[in-house]
């Protein structure tokens, strides 16, 4: 029976939504009323010059107290329906346990590069190289340490 009623309740808030599009796109706006004052041919209509607006405005809001009194009783049904629960969509699904923790990754080695050059420097700084090592150095294309003393 609550099902039943949930349905109706619902394909009555769909027909109220459809109603309230339908007669808001028939309205005419404010700008169409001085022309149908000034002998434009909407005086000539069903419902007369201002007898259209007033009959689409009160049926417009007819549909709107419908809609608003549907969703409100859908509201209360569907939490009345629901009265034992209580949180969230998440509280709703199932437990599970936490994965085991990954151990972390080994160490990466660093390979020479395919040029031949020398393999990434060591953690230890190596000894500041000799006056003449320097432009040796810059011919083989190795890069050299740099050394924090300054040469006197």
């Amino acid at each position: 029976m609550n099902t039943l009623l949930i349905n109706i309740m619902i394909l009555v808030q769909v027909l109220s939504a459809l109603t309230i599009v339908g007669l808001v796109l028939v309205q005419h706006g404010k700008g169409a009323d001085m022309g149908a004052a000034f002998g434009s041919g909407a005086s000539g209509s069903l419902f007369g010059a201002t007898g259209s607006s007033n009959f689409l405005s009160k049926s417009t809001g007819v549909a709107a107290v419908i809609f608003f009194s549907t969703t409100l009783t859908l509201s209360y049904l569907s939490s009345s329906r629901h009265a034992g629960v209580s949180g969230g969509v998440l509280d709703s699904l199932p437990t599970t346990s936490a994965p085991a923790p990954t151990p972390a990754p080994a160490a990466i080695s660093v390979s020479p590069a395919a040029n031949g050059a020398a393999s990434a420097p060591s953690a230890a700084p190596a000894a500041a190289p000799a006056t003449g090592a320097a432009p040796q150095a810059a011919k083989s294309g190795a890069a050299t340490p740099q050394s924090s003393q300054i040469p006197k």
